[in-house]
């Protein structure tokens, strides 16, 4: 065991955490987590299964006398988001990722930490290998390319599964039970640009970075700043300004992570040079008051870069810089149901730029298909009015709440035995895995829980260490039950 979880309970979950930790496992590069999986499932002697999307169920029978329960199915993704800090040196393909622990919390150095969804896949393989939890029959599901695209979910078909009930490990906030989540999309926007030859002068790299970034469902209602939006209000005030070219672009790196850093290429000449400093230094000062406490360490820089070829013809630049600048991102709509639930929301995901065509992702989210859909058409038009052309994919369900099914008021009464307390129900805006595969199992009942789990998809990513073992204590207990 590391030194940073020497000691550390429960140990069932935490030394497969561990291993995880040392596994690369970017989306749709699972192969090596997948083999690790299956080699426990073949020394623990369960029957394994592969389905032609890469997802893995295992199967284990029940505790001695429990044959006759319902079978319950444990469910968690094995992918992680791949996110570091500008000046980290690691390779997701080839690194393991570095732990850190700092009082209650857990952290990775510099990068993602993976406990999304590391801990609920840890907690799926210690239960696997328990010999003393009086669980019913089991199924373990472990999906591909959840961060990404829910392909392993989406392609998750009908029959496989015998499970009754269905526990999603993928919740990250403690002491609340999930009991359905929103759908979403992603919106692509392209636009061919002009280019030309740059004019003589000095290059320089504009670059917006220090934002917090974040889980664009789980945090989008929380005022944080938008890398990509930052820095297409700082491009138009330059532009507007001072006579300068734009020759590149590019910000963000997940369509699911809210973007914290972003960068342009500028040409000018030389002379402006204070002057530019000074319009982005205004640009930056008056975002840093706008962001406010939601995201206090924002910096906006400038410094010299070689000097490009060609930069986007003036008429296309203004184009995509003012679309930039103001495609909406956050909340469009509260739910008036569930107090405290986005509805609606949109996030500019990323922005780049390769042969001459500037594109824009942005995906939208919503519990209600029809919000979602109204969502998809706003984005879309704003995009059309700029010139750019749209396209749509990704399109997956949500998981409409039953508060009142059996796996809602058995994990309550568990709840409430062991703490003396209600569980908040809640319903979340971002996609879980539920949604889609509940489709083919419309008859299964599901629930989410998990320990808590912060800044998910960015390199301040910690789970707490105490709420870990609760979630182990918890979990555990529900299984008797059920």
């Amino acid at each position: 065991m590391s030194s940073a979880l020497a000691g550390v309970e429960p140990q069932e979950i935490w030394k497969h955490f561990e291993a995880l930790a040392a596994i690369p496992r970017a989306s749709a590069k699972e192969a090596a987590v997948r083999d690790h999986v299956l080699r426990l499932a073949s020394e623990l002697g369960l029957e394994s299964v592969v389905d032609e999307a890469g997802n893995i169920v295992v199967r284990k029978p029940a505790y001695p006398g429990r044959e006759s329960a319902p079978v319950t199915a444990l469910q968690g993704h094995l992918d992680m988001v791949c996110e570091k800090n500008e000046g980290t040196a690691f390779n997701f393909d080839t690194d393991p990722i570095r732990l850190v622990r700092k009082e209650d919390w857990l952290y990775a150095d510099g990068t993602t930490l993976g406990s999304d969804n590391g801990v609920g896949v840890s907690a799926a393989l210690a239960v696997m290998e328990s010999n003393t939890i009086k669980h019913g029959p089991m199924e373990f599901v472990f999906t591909v390319e959840e961060e990404t695209t829910l392909a392993g979910a989406s392609k998750f078909k009908a029959g496989v599964l015998k499970a009754h009930y269905l526990i999603n490990l993928d919740n990250e906030e403690k002491g609340t039970l999930c009991i359905g989540c929103a759908g979403g999309l992603s919106t692509f926007a392209r636009r061919k640009v002009a280019l030309q030859p740059a004019d003589a002068g000095s290059a320089y790299r504009l670059k917006v970075c220090g934002l917090k970034g974040g889980h664009s469902g789980v945090d989008i209602h929380l005022g944080r700043g938008n890398a990509v939006r930052v820095l297409g209000g700082a491009l138009q005030a330059v532009l507007e300004q001072l006579p300068a070219e734009l020759a590149d672009l590019k910000g963000g790196s997940a369509h699911n992570a809210i973007p914290r850093e972003a960068f342009a290429i500028l040409v000018s000449d030389a002379a402006n040079e204070t002057k530019l400093k000074a319009i982005v230094a205004q640009y930056a000062e008056d975002i840093r008051t706008d962001l406010g406490a939601f995201d206090p360490d924002l910096q906006i820089t400038i410094e010299k870069a070689e000097r490009p070829q060609q930069v986007i013809a003036f008429a296309d630049a203004k184009r995509v810089v003012d679309l930039m600048a103001s495609l909406h991102h956050g909340v469009f709509a509260m739910s008036p149901d569930i107090p405290g639930l986005v509805q609606d929301s949109t996030n500019v995901a990323t922005v780049s730029m390769k042969d001459g065509v500037v594109e824009i992702v942005s995906s939208q989210r919503s519990a209600i298909e029809s919000s979602k859909n109204i969502a998809k058409r706003l984005v879309a038009t704003s995009c059309q009015l700029a010139g750019f052309e749209v396209e749509h994919s990704g399109n997956y369900p949500g998981w409409k709440p039953e508060p009142n099914s059996d796996i809602v008021r058995k994990s309550k009464a568990v709840f409430e035995e062991m703490y003396g307390s209600t569980p908040k129900l809640i319903a979340m805006h971002a996609g879980l895995e539920t949604g889609v595969i509940g489709v083919n199992y419309p008859e299964m009942q599901m629930i989410a829980f998990g320990p808590q789990i912060e800044n998910p998809h960015s390199p301040a990513e910690r789970v707490q260490i105490s709420s870990v073992a609760e979630f182990w204590k918890f979990l555990t207990a529900v299984l008797e039950k059920l």
